[in-house]
C-alpha cells in the first residue's frame, strides 16, 4: 500500500478559515512618529544629531573617530590597571579556597566516554 501517494493525491484544505473578505486598508499613516516607550516621545531632528548625542560604548560623534583623535593622550593618563582592594581580575588571584579543582582520573575518563565509562 502506498500511504504517501494516495495523501499528495487528496484535496488540501487549510486548517486556518478567516471570516469576510480579504480587504487592504485605503490610507494607511506611515508618517514617523516616537516609540510610545520612548524617554522623551519627541523624534530626533536628524540622524545627525541623534549620532552625535548617542553612546554606545563611547560616544558615536565623529570628533572621537577623526584623524589624530586616537592616541592623541599616553595610555599612563587613563589611569592605573592595577585593580582596586577587593577587585580580582582572573581566577588564579583569589585565595586558593576559591580555585578550580583538578579533575580527578575518573571525571576526565567520564567527560571523554561521555558518561558510558560509569555504567561499565
Amino acid at each position: 500500500m502506498r500511504a504517501t501517494v494516495s495523501l499528495r493525491n487528496a484535496a488540501r484544505t487549510p486548517l486556518i478559515r478567516f471570516v469576510g473578505r480579504r480587504s487592504i486598508p485605503q490610507s494607511v499613516d506611515h508618517s514617523p512618529r516616537p516609540h510610545p516607550a520612548s524617554p522623551t516621545g519627541v523624534l530626533p531632528d536628524s540622524f545627525a544629531a541623534y549620532r552625535a548625542k548617542a553612546q554606545q560604548h563611547g560616544p558615536l560623534g565623529r570628533a572621537s573617530f577623526s584623524q589624530g583623535s586616537i592616541g592623541r593622550s599616553p595610555g599612563a593618563s587613563l589611569g592605573s590597571i592595577q585593580p582596586q582592594q577587593g577587585v580580582f581580575f582572573d581566577r588564579t588571584d583569589l585565595p586558593t579556597r576559591f580555585h578550580r579543582l583538578p579533575y580527578s582520573e575518573a571525571e576526565i575518563e567520564a567527560i571523554e566516554t561521555g558518561g558510558a565509562s560509569l555504567y561499565i
